[in-house]
């Protein structure tokens, strides 16, 4: 693969990592924590539960895209190490 390539898809699939890790981040402190809620209306609340939950499945819906289109759950992984890596089970 291509270097460009290879940077291009690592993006991608890090700012979709990132996007996940900050929905899942934001949904535990509202359903768990419920972090200043106090301070917003209900309808705040509401807005904020869906737009977390639109992040992660935005989030998710990409990482399953690169996988079907370019096959890997690593992209920072040259294709030697994926191979040895799926020889030993890792």
């Amino acid at each position: 693969m291509s270097t460009y390539k290879t940077h291009a898809i690592n993006y991608l699939w890090h700012k979709a990592i990132s996007d996940k890790e900050r929905a899942l981040i934001s949904l535990d402190l509202l359903l768990e924590n419920a972090v200043g809620i106090g301070d917003h209306s209900t309808g705040d609340y509401h807005s904020n539960l869906n737009e977390a939950l639109d992040t992660l499945t935005d989030a998710d819906d990409r990482l399953e895209s690169l996988l079907r289109y370019y096959g890997t759950e690593n992209p920072d992984k040259t294709e030697g190490e994926q191979d040895a890596n799926q020889l030993d089970g890792s």
